[in-house]
């Protein structure tokens, strides 16, 4: 018995190494290579990428890092020193609207009371001798904080009210706050673009607060400014946001109004070509980058006590962030093309596979989060 115990094992371990030869175990068994969600390294390339995700929107509000929930590595063999990383990301929005250009560590929060957070996952790859830093893609699942939960601790805190257009009230705040503001204004005048945020609460009265973009009403022409109308746009872009706030208590009506302008936008790109590593080396490449278009999505659901009722009966359950982020199914990868980001006529690829599941998070994740209250921490 004491022979054939070493000689079955001896068996088992050839039978096991001629089924998946050493060269293949590492690959398919142990893609990815554990990272810590605190790593230096790691915390970077997150804020690298949330840079990237808040510069390709064009609507919503700057997200901010709270935490890194999950990272994984893998290494590209084609690609020395190169590695493809998957992040699960905790994020929170910001006061900061996105068309303002601004880093999200530049950025505050909301009050906890309008707080939106939620979760984006990305792919992010690294090349560090060939100096090339890129976000291939990303998805991000967003929420406000269930308004039950801030109840219980705030009962009188304003409410945000969710916009589906249908809203008056809302509506009038925000024509009567602009009105107010074109007035008051001894330059330029402004119209509604659209309607960001809204919230209300008791003052004595109700009382509403609303954000919204604003773009430059086109001047009326006259023969001596043919010049100037030949330049304006037929449909110009947002140039700022505006607060509006309307108060009625006691038989009076207070409207208030502050409108913030964003920078140029050739400034700031300027601004953020001088304080990153390049990624790009090619400017004609840079070019081609752009022409992809998006890498992903942002999508904002409504608070989850609309979803789940208190008094509903559905038992079944609701998935609070259903963030997914597959560009491919196939267990042994997909390539993909980034010759884009190189310089030189040789066709570069990566190797994409399966975003890892979180029953594979990381030992050493996820890490701290710079806001640690459970209410603004997904699963």
């Amino acid at each position: 018995m004491g022979l054939l115990l070493p000689l079955a094992l001896c068996a088992l371990a050839t039978s096991y190494s001629a089924a998946f030869p050493a060269q293949q175990t590492t690959k398919n068994l142990f893609p990815f290579l554990s990272r810590g969600c605190n790593d230096s390294d790691v915390l970077s390339f997150a804020g690298f990428a949330l840079e990237d995700i808040n510069k390709d929107r064009k609507d919503g509000y700057i997200l901010s890092l709270n935490r890194v929930n999950d990272v994984r590595e893998q290494r590209q063999d084609d690609e020395p020193g190169g590695s493809l990383f998957y992040l699960t990301l905790d994020v929170l929005e910001t006061s900061s609207h996105v068309l303002s250009r601004k880093s999200w560590k530049d950025c505050e929060g909301w009050p906890f009371y309008a707080t939106v957070y939620g979760q984006c996952k990305a792919l992010f790859y690294m090349n560090r001798p060939r100096r090339v830093l890129y976000t291939v893609a990303y998805n991000c699942t967003l929420r406000p904080v269930s308004r039950r939960s801030i109840q219980r601790t705030c009962p009188d805190c304003p409410g945000s009210i969710y916009l589906d257009g249908s809203n008056d009230k809302i509506l009038n705040v925000a024509t009567e706050s602009l009105a107010k503001y074109n007035k008051e204004s001894t330059s330029k005048q402004y119209s509604l673009v659209e309607i960001t945020r809204a919230s209300n609460w008791w003052a004595g009265g109700p009382a509403y607060s609303v954000e919204y973009l604003i773009k430059e009403t086109p001047q009326p022409c006259t023969k001596s400014m043919d010049s100037t109308c030949a330049l304006q746009s037929p449909d110009p872009a947002p140039v700022g946001i505006c607060q509006g706030s309307l108060i009625e208590s006691l038989g009076k009506k207070t409207v208030k109004v502050n409108c913030d302008f964003f920078e140029p936008q050739d400034a700031a790109a300027e601004g953020e070509k001088a304080a990153k590593l390049p990624k790009v080396q090619d400017p004609g490449h840079k070019e081609a980058e752009a022409k992809r278009g998006p890498k992903g999505t942002v999508q904002k659901l409504p608070d989850l006590d609309h979803e789940r009722p208190e008094q509903s009966q559905d038992p079944s359950p609701v998935e609070e962030f259903p963030v997914h982020l597959d560009l491919t199914t196939d267990p042994e990868g997909q390539a993909l093309d980034v010759s884009f980001l190189f310089i030189g006529p040789l066709e570069e690829k990566l190797l994409v596979l399966p975003f890892p599941s979180k029953e594979q998070r990381s030992a050493e994740c996820p890490g701290p989060a710079r806001d640690a209250n459970h209410l603004v921490l997904p699963p």
